[in-house]
């Protein structure tokens, strides 16, 4: 499948949530990410991303499914930071 998440959580959970996301997609912008995955890791990330927030403190993860990417397009207006990603 393939999904969008993105989150707004305490500044002190952030870098937390980011090193989690990563793990399993990719890094768009800010707190936005996006990937194909399987519903296996799909469940993996819910269960960690669960365990960091804090309810009680307004953090919430939002996340949108999509069966394809094959049905998505993705528009971006200035800068692509997505693109910016560099691997050694």
């Amino acid at each position: 499948m393939f999904i969008i998440l993105y989150y707004d959580v305490n500044k002190k959970r952030c870098g937390k949530m980011l090193k989690t996301c990563r793990k399993y997609i990719q890094w768009v912008q800010n707190s936005v990410f996006e990937g194909e995955i399987s519903e296996a890791k799909y469940e993996g990330l819910v269960s960690e991303l669960k365990r960091i927030i804090k309810k009680d403190e307004g953090d919430s993860v939002i996340c949108y499914k999509f069966r394809t990417e094959k049905y998505t397009e993705r528009l971006v207006y200035g800068n692509d930071k997505k693109d910016e990603i560099k691997f050694l």
